[in-house]
């Protein structure tokens, strides 16, 4: 008896079906381990997607989250579309806080909001842009590889904002906290409920835009033939240095913007820390969503309701490292199931393996 791996085309129902069953065993797997630590696993997961998903405070928390995680999350499968490995939306992000956190400060009392807001977006994703364009022209001029320098790029966008809440932006009467002053009311985005902000509405606009750029735009089919061969685009006379920059600006750009919806949306200052890691948690969110715009939204809600959750365990004594422990087991689990996604796997000889079934 052997292992028998043929190519296989499934049809949406059956990826989806595989992507449930990985998602459930990645449950399984957290279950066993909350058990090994001690911990009631029933519990503790009734408690993370209760506090995620079933009250009104915990479900606006969870819409908190996802606006950012589909920001990046929208940069990063714009990037892998054409596979280009943008892991750098963390320090993207940061850049974008930066800028419009500058513009905030510095033109917050002299302009109305209907004007500053959108040039504090401007500036947001002008700052991440550029903080993705940079990796983006040493794999275009010299072929440096996108993966190493995205990620290097992470460290010095947060120690930049760092240097600045701890120095020149710091908050006079902060009481010594690293902080900068908080934005004038002009530099706020209007909430929608409760703690819920217009950076949802964007975010949903900008996935389906983004949605309809790749899918119905000569541009959207040259990111795509580049990706799939850069051979073939060469050859049909497609430039893939104008491409790969222009892709590369785009995903840092949506990083930036969502910078900019953190601290007007939510923290309306400056601060170290601003993101718990949505540009690395956006990576996993993107590649659940098999780089689709419209698949990003529901993922990011899922894994924002994780993050929300994470915070509700740790009354139990659970750390909120539960949460991230469960991202991780949901990201091996599914990329075990892009076998089964792109392939058909049976026994030979088996009598359970048959035919287009779904093994």
């Amino acid at each position: 008896m052997r292992l028998i791996v043929t190519p296989a085309d499934r049809r949406p129902w059956q990826v989806a079906v595989i992507y449930i069953v990985a998602i459930l065993i990645a449950l399984l797997l957290s279950t066993a381990f909350l058990a090994l630590a001690g911990k009631d696993p029933i519990k503790v997961l009734t408690t993370m997607f209760g506090g995620a998903f079933g009250t009104k405070y915990g479900l606006s928390e969870t819409l908190i989250r996802s606006v950012p995680l589909t920001l990046a999350g929208l940069g990063i499968a714009l990037a892998a579309r054409m596979q280009l490995w943008n892991v750098g939306a963390e320090g993207q992000l940061y850049m974008g806080a930066f800028a419009a956190s500058g513009v905030a400060l510095y033109l917050g009392k002299s302009l109305p909001g209907a004007a500053l807001l959108p040039l504090m977006g401007l500036a947001a994703i002008l700052a991440g842009g550029l903080w993705g364009l940079l990796p983006g022209m040493a794999r275009a001029f010299w072929s440096t590889n996108e993966t190493i320098t995205t990620l290097l790029l992470n460290y010095v966008a947060i120690n930049w904002v760092n240097y600045l809440v701890y120095g020149p932006w710091k908050d006079p009467g902060g009481m010594g906290f690293p902080l900068s002053a908080i934005f004038a009311k002009a530099a706020w985005l209007p909430t929608l409920w409760g703690r819920v902000h217009a950076g949802l509405i964007v975010a949903i606009l900008i996935a389906v835009l983004l949605y309809l750029l790749l899918g119905r735009t000569r541009w959207g089919y040259e990111i795509k033939v580049v990706g799939d061969s850069p051979r073939a685009a060469r050859y049909a006379g497609i430039s893939i240095t104008r491409n790969i920059l222009l892709v590369m600006f785009g995903a840092g750009a949506l990083a930036g913007l969502a910078g900019m919806m953190e601290v007007s949306g939510l923290i309306h200052r400056l601060q170290p820390g601003l993101s718990p890691g949505y540009g690395y948690t956006a990576i996993i969110v993107a590649y659940l969503a098999r780089r689709h715009p419209l698949a990003v939204l529901p993922v990011a809600f899922l894994f924002g309701g994780l993050q929300a959750g994470g915070y509700s365990v740790q009354t139990m004594g659970v750390p909120l490292a539960t949460a991230y422990m469960i991202q991780g087991a949901i990201l091996f689990t599914v990329l075990g199931a892009e076998l089964f996604t792109r392939n058909r796997v049976r026994l030979a000889g088996s009598k359970v393996a048959r035919e287009g079934g779904l093994a």
